[in-house]
């Protein structure tokens, strides 16, 4: 076993007497030694619960015949980092939480781990670790959080932030704001829409890294207490059996998920995210292979934000499997991929039919085409993406004036401030990966948008990136983004913007020779006061294009 190399033989007897001092017996020497990783803490609401999972699976590790050992991971909350400074360590947090899991089961080498995560930039931190490390690897979510109920209709997050533009607009009391903020979030658990953390463990099913129902059961239901002790067995049968964490999370696997994503029609950020696992797993993947997916994979779900359809109700019609089953009968899947529990043909075969409704069928999907969409042009040369199916039809084909800003706070200042006007383009630059740095989401600006009636008439543009939570024409990982010269950064006030969605188009209407003035002329960044952390990460990180990867040389 791995972990015979911290604990046999007589040159590890000190080691053992450590070991000891945890409380170690002689038999449990013999035993597979379990990691779990476990991201929780107190002001996450996806992961305030973590503890009472993880003691679920310590015992199905322990019914198992293997030992567990649990250790921390970080996490952010990006709803509450949203439009301010802690947004700028969000996605940076996903490079952090993969270092040290990488360093601890390293340092610590374990026989298998199990991965507790719940929100955004956990999930892929953990399956970029899962696929350095490559060992026995599972992992069990914390589970969506259910619906709240406001005047007998369902809300999620994104409901919320959109009042805050309604109660600007005065659309709503302050009453009604505070009565929308008490009724959104009425459980813990990861937000309950199609949002980027349901999108991300939704997806893990789709990768083989976790048991049916890791996606879709919700958070304070028994049959997740239930799933997280059966991870914990399985990881041990894993171990025996040395099915490794890079023998499910191949390129098969990882084109699978994608092709899960755009029939969901998950989170603008999943593509990031995969990007970079992709690169992890040893088998990267390019933008522009995405956007061939997403031309040959129809929609099948439409999902909050996009309606009022949320993940319990795909859990009541059969979860991740049901959709799966049906995406196969198109034969865009690779079913033979490998699992944590047999192949994805296993789990499809036994599988529940469409509904009609939360789940339609191939023949008669809510669209032809995938719910993201890639675009390219002068102002994206190496892609940007659109949550396509979030997007009103109306919306699929704009051409309006820009409206610039260097950063998310002014550009929120002028919506609030009802400077914006129905037509325009906004523009938010600066707030790309090395820009910002950190690459902010936006769904601050995107809601406010939509709370004041706008979401139908004013696209945004930005090299940052949106929460799943966002809808509308908003469109983000502009690559190259401003920070690197990308045309992002010579938009001017009042330049006409084309942007084409059906056709995956994304330009900036100036002539070749102003634009050639104008990068001549020079533009300068925004000076920023960047702590020592910031300045590493900016350095290190790769565009959007690629996953925003951190790269080991410059």
């Amino acid at each position: 076993m791995r972990s015979d190399i911290m604990k046999k033989g007589s040159t590890r007897a000190a080691h053992r007497s450590l070991f000891r001092a945890l409380g170690v017996t002689d038999r449990e020497f013999d035993r597979p030694f379990i990691g779990i990783v476990n991201s929780f803490n107190e002001i996450v609401p996806g992961h305030i619960h973590l503890r009472e999972l993880c003691e679920n699976v310590k015992a199905g590790v322990r019914s198992a015949g293997g030992v567990p050992f649990e250790f921390p991971s970080i996490a952010v909350c990006d709803g509450i980092t949203m439009n301010h400074a802690g947004m700028n360590y969000s996605l940076p947090s996903r490079e952090n939480i993969a270092d040290s899991i990488e360093i601890m089961a390293t340092a610590h080498p374990f026989d298998g781990l199990v991965f507790i995560t719940s929100c955004d930039k956990v999930i892929p931190g953990m399956i970029m670790a899962a696929a350095r490390l490559n060992i026995p690897s599972i992992f069990i979510s914390g589970g969506p959080m259910l619906a709240g109920n406001y005047n007998g209709k369902r809300i999620g997050l994104s409901d919320t932030f959109e009042a805050v533009g309604s109660h600007a607009s005065g659309k709503i009391t302050d009453e009604e704001l505070e009565d929308i903020i008490n009724n959104t979030c009425p459980t813990c658990g990861s937000c309950s829409g199609m949002y980027t953390a349901n999108t991300m463990n939704c997806l893990l099913e789709a990768l083989g890294l976790a048991l049916p129902g890791n996606g879709t059961v919700p958070a304070v239901m028994a049959q997740r207490r239930r799933l997280a002790k059966e991870a914990g067995f399985r990881i041990v049968e894993l171990v025996n059996e040395n099915v490794k964490a890079r023998d499910i999370l191949t390129r098969e696997a990882i084109i699978n998920a994608f092709r899960l994503d755009m029939a969901l029609g998950g989170s603008t950020n999943s593509v990031l995210h995969l990007l970079a696992i992709s690169r992890e797993a040893g088998c990267p993947i390019d933008i522009k292979e995405v956007d061939k997916l997403s031309k040959t994979t129809p929609q099948l779900c439409k999902l909050s934000p996009a309606s009022s359809i949320y993940i319990e109700d795909l859990n009541q019609v059969g979860g991740i499997s049901a959709v799966l089953k049906e995406l196969s009968k198109l034969g865009v899947l690779n079913l033979s991929c490998k699992t944590v529990d047999g192949t994805l043909e296993d789990r499809v075969k036994n599988a529940k039919g469409p509904d009609g409704v939360v789940i339609k069928t191939v023949d008669n999907p809510y669209g032809k085409t995938g719910g993201l969409a890639v675009l390219f042009g002068n102002l994206a040369e190496e892609g940007a993406v659109v949550k396509q199916g979030a997007v009103s039809p109306d919306m699929l084909y704009h051409k309006g004036p820009a409206r610039v800003f260097d950063s998310e706070e002014e550009a929120i200042e002028a919506i609030l401030g009802k400077k914006i006007k129905d037509g325009d383009v906004v523009v938010i630059r600066y707030e790309g990966p090395k820009g910002g740095p950190g690459m902010r989401e936006m769904l601050s600006p995107t809601s406010a948008l939509a709370g004041m009636g706008q979401d139908g008439t004013v696209a945004l543009i930005t090299d940052g990136r949106f929460s799943g939570a966002t809808r509308g024409a908003s469109i983000g990982h502009v690559s190259p983004e401003a920070f690197e010269g990308g045309l992002i950064a010579y938009v001017k006030e009042g330049d006409l913007i084309e942007i084409d969605i059906l056709n995956n188009k994304l330009n900036l209407l100036v002539s070749d020779e102003e634009i050639q003035k104008r990068k001549k002329e020079g533009v300068k960044a925004p000076n920023k006061n960047l702590t020592a952390f910031q300045k590493r990460y900016q350095k290190f990180v790769s565009n959007a294009s690629s996953g925003a990867y951190m790269k080991t040389e410059v």
